[in-house]
């Protein structure tokens, strides 16, 4: 049995996420994790894809947009507060905040964000 856990989320970045992202990460059980993203003002993630590790996003401030690739389909959707987005398995994605304010979302991954070298990088459509 997995004891009750409760967080609240941390002043500063845990980590740097390999895209870039300021990583603030929260908790998680056996099939999933959560944590905290942020991008400041104008700035542009790097372009990757996971080996292992779905994710859903849910935007909570700021705007930007984010690229979504997988076989022959590609797309672009703004992001700000209350979009929530899917980074199903095998997806290069890209995210960027808007120049004037930055951007945030809490995502779960799933199974739980096995550690370094999950990340591979790709070629994405903007210049981090």
């Amino acid at each position: 049995m997995t004891d009750f856990a409760a967080l609240r989320l941390p002043a500063d970045p845990t980590t740097l996420a390999p895209d870039g992202s300021d990583v603030r990460v929260l908790l998680g059980l056996a099939g999933g994790g959560m944590a905290h993203f942020a991008l400041r003002p104008g700035q542009v993630s790097l372009a990757v894809t996971h080996r292992t590790v779905e994710e859903i996003w849910y935007v909570v401030s700021g705007r930007g947009a984010m690229w979504r690739r997988q076989g022959g389909r590609e797309e672009v959707v703004a992001l700000e507060p209350g979009v929530c987005v899917t980074i199903p398995l095998g997806t290069e994605f890209q995210f960027r905040a808007g120049a004037d304010e930055g951007l945030a979302a809490v995502a779960v991954t799933m199974p739980p964000w096995p550690g370094e070298g999950e990340a591979v990088l790709v070629t994405g459509p903007w210049i981090p």
